[in-house]
């Protein structure tokens, strides 16, 4: 990656992000041998203009910023970097340097489409997504319909924990259905936002 360290005379700034719940933790700034370090751990180091010398965050407190991605923007002259948090990242003991927690379950939710998606190009034995797959698109169907009536059994006659089991359970399989068919749940998250807009008509 060719990068511009001349404009800011030697730094650029590097926006470090969570990889799950896409908050943006902190900002820091790396000269071209902070960058290196970066690529070649696989943990983020920074170049601290008070101490003047190279830091890899969590060298202190253990926790790490594991990198998972680095892209530059446009110019060439800022990174976005995506991260596994190895806890607080704030040097006063909360999540974001902005005060925020860092918490979006529903983006978890990416992460286990991801995770099925690889499921289905790796096949690897004794896993039960791979089981699914392999079962043929009827079988994932009908155990999407069996999920969707225990949910509803839950949901009139049951309790509220029970109800979020058998949810997370219908959720899953029908991420499988979607993958076995080519798509993922981005593309119903696609329709929705499409029948969300004033213009949208039922087909």
């Amino acid at each position: 990656m060719d990068l511009d360290f001349d404009k800011m005379d030697g730094l650029v700034p590097a926006i470090i992000q969570d990889r799950q719940t896409r908050k943006v933790l902190m900002l820091g700034f790396m000269n071209k041998e902070a960058y290196e370090m970066t690529k070649d751990t696989g943990r983020v180091t920074f170049f601290s203009r008070s101490k003047n010398r190279l830091w890899t965050k969590g060298e202190v407190s253990g926790n790490f910023l594991d990198v998972t991605s680095i892209k530059a923007d446009c110019d060439k002259d800022t990174l976005l970097i995506e991260v596994d948090p190895k806890g607080p990242v704030c040097h006063t003991g909360t999540d974001t340097c902005w005060g925020d927690q860092n918490e979006e379950p529903v983006m978890f939710i990416k992460l286990l489409q991801d995770f099925i998606d690889k499921r289905y190009e790796d096949m690897p034995e004794g896993s039960y997504t791979t089981s699914l797959f392999q079962s043929g698109i009827n079988k994932i169907a009908q155990k999407v319909g069996e999920e969707a009536v225990e949910t509803v059994i839950e949901a009139t006659n049951g309790t509220n924990d029970r109800l979020l089991y058998e949810g997370a359970d219908l959720l899953y399989h029908l991420i499988v259905l979607l993958t076995s068919k080519g798509y993922r749940i981005e593309d119903l998250a696609n329709e929705l936002k499409e029948r969300h807009s004033a213009s949208w008509k039922k087909h």
